[in-house]
């Protein structure tokens, strides 16, 4: 079928440095947070001096070093497309605010200065005892819950669960003596580096003072919580003579739950990594232990140096395939978001991942017109120019999947509606 072709939308990497620099999804918080006021630029470890084009692991130019307004720590980047957005409450616009918005909101009508809470884990009883003494007679409070893009540590709670936390806190305090409390999710890398403290950041957002609520955790409490992880065990030795004891912890580390590949398929810019991702960090927050193949980032390591070319893209896709089943046969959930513009190379996945546990195909087939139209990288641009040989969709062809078992497009269902229908029949599968 012959498409018409759209307008072209603008070429984003027209007149940006040449110099290019992938950053880490701790480069991304740390980027998030000084382009809306939050702290100040503090360039990841690895970043060239000069002029430098700033994208994500999917190459989408995001800013551009060396020409911004100065700032205390290095001249502030200049914005040049807006950060990707994911699914869940950390995501929510309503709370990830800019910091100069939250600031001048505060500073609007306020009749005494506000006081920040950070939420950075969840509290016991004793910090929410300790709530009300700690933000005083302060006027508006401020609860910042850090939000990295990096999976939380295995067994930790991660900014969707410490969002549904902190709201609960809001409440507390609205229903205690009415205080004006407002939730605000703060970008925030995993690793923080040196000179980025909470004090500074919640001055930025508009606060006078800011406190950590795990800092006022009881002594009592702190030892009991210390003890969590071995709790299970010392009432295994206590309950069981020392044989038997050993024969079950031995079957608790090696319980294993059924695995899956979720692998979408889709033309760029078709909505497909969005959705992936939205989707891997639901599944990690319920404590599916989530693996997320994107195509571009699988790029960038697994498959550096291949080309685009037939072979070397089924080389790529049976890469990722190969990965992806090996997650799955240790019982956890792959999610892979390449192209994977040919039959042969799904197959050859779907038999790999079958070896191993589930797979389920989703086909994200938001039509060719609507991905060039929305093309975040200006990819489709240089390829109606020629400029990029062999690109799926327009010189090189795309074959639909005939056996997906999920069909979404993304220009007639949103992010939260395709991720509850993904979501639906992995279950489905998970539970049969």
């Amino acid at each position: 079928m012959t498409v018409p072709t759209p307008p072209a939308p603008d070429d984003v990497s027209a007149g940006l440095p040449a110099t290019g620099h992938v950053l880490s999804p701790d480069g991304l918080d740390l980027l998030e947070l000084a382009l809306t006021g939050g702290a100040p630029w503090l360039p990841p470890a690895g970043v060239p001096a000069g002029p430098v084009t700033l994208t994500d692991a999917e190459n989408t130019p995001l800013a551009v070093t060396g020409t911004g307004t100065g700032d205390a720590a290095a001249p502030l980047p200049r914005a040049v497309r807006p950060f990707a957005r994911a699914a869940g409450p950390h995501w929510d616009p309503r709370l990830r605010r800019a910091a100069r918005d939250v600031r001048a909101d505060l500073e609007t009508g306020a009749d005494a200065p506000a006081v920040a809470v950070v939420v950075s884990e969840p509290p016991t009883r004793s910090e929410v005892d300790a709530l009300g003494g700690l933000v005083g007679d302060a006027g508006p409070v401020l609860l910042m819950v850090p939000s990295a893009r990096r999976s939380p540590a295995a067994g930790h709670v991660g900014a969707p669960g410490l969002v549904r936390i902190a709201q609960d806190l809001a409440d507390r305090l609205g229903a205690d003596g009415g205080r004006r409390a407002t939730v605000v999710v703060v970008p925030w890398p995993a690793e923080a580096p040196d000179g980025l403290g909470w004090p500074e950041v919640g001055a930025r957002y508009g606060a006078a003072r800011t406190e950590v609520l795990a800092d006022h955790r009881s002594p009592a409490a702190r030892r009991r919580v210390g003890r969590l992880d071995t709790l299970w065990a010392d009432e295994v030795a206590a309950l069981y003579p020392e044989p038997a004891a050993g024969e079950l912890a031995r079957a608790a580390r090696t319980a294993r739950r059924r695995g899956a590949v979720v692998f979408f398929t889709g033309l760029s810019g078709s909505g497909k990594s969005t959705v992936a991702r939205a989707l891997a960090a639901e599944l990690d927050d319920e404590g599916l232990h989530t693996t997320l193949l994107d195509g571009d980032e699988v790029r960038h390591h697994l498959s550096k140096g291949l080309g685009f070319d037939r072979e070397s893209r089924e080389l790529n896709v049976e890469r990722i395939g190969y990965v992806a089943s090996l997650v799955s046969s240790h019982g956890g959930v792959a999610v892979a978001a390449p192209i994977a513009p040919f039959a042969s190379g799904r197959a050859r996945v779907r038999e790999l991942a079958q070896q191993a546990g589930l797979f389920l195909l989703v086909h994200v087939s938001t039509p060719l017109e609507v991905c060039e139209a929305r093309d975040r990288k200006g990819l489709y641009a240089k390829a109606r120019r020629g400029e990029i040989p062999e690109f799926t969709g327009i010189s090189s062809p795309y074959e639909a999947p005939t056996d997906a078992d999920v069909v979404i497009d993304t220009s007639q269902v949103d992010v939260s509606d395709a991720v509850a229908r993904v979501r639906a029949a992995l279950a489905q599968r998970l539970d049969g």
